[in-house]
Order: structure tokens, then C-alpha cells, then sequence
């Protein structure tokens, strides 16, 4: 049980006084550019699956 105890102890002051968090800011920027990410890609894999729907349409409904 004291292991545990210790390593509670070491892993919240390694938190709080080793780990360098970002800013708000720093936070802001990042959150930012992964929602522009995740859209641009989700417009890549839909334009590719229109394409092959429409594809696919046309090899089996004729042309």
C-alpha cells in the first residue's frame, strides 16, 4: 500500500512541478489548427467517396 501511496505522491509533483504546460494561447492555436485539419480532411475523403460513387454508378448502371 505505500508503494502505491508513494507513487501517487511522485506522479502529482512530477504534474505540478516538472511538466510544462502550454498556454492559453499556445492551447487556442493548437485546438485551432487540428478543427482546420479534421475539416480539410473530412472534404478529402468525402470528395473521394463521391468520386467512387459515382464511379461505381456508372460501371454498374451503364454509362
Amino acid at each position: 500500500m505505500k508503494k502505491i501511496i508513494n507513487y501517487i505522491k511522485d506522479s502529482y509533483n512530477e504534474l505540478v512541478h516538472k511538466v510544462s504546460w502550454p498556454s492559453r494561447s499556445e492551447l487556442t492555436n493548437s485546438a485551432v489548427i487540428v478543427m482546420i485539419a479534421s475539416i480539410v480532411m473530412s472534404v478529402v475523403v468525402w470528395g473521394i467517396d463521391s468520386a467512387f460513387e459515382g464511379i461505381l454508378k456508372n460501371v454498374f448502371y451503364g454509362l
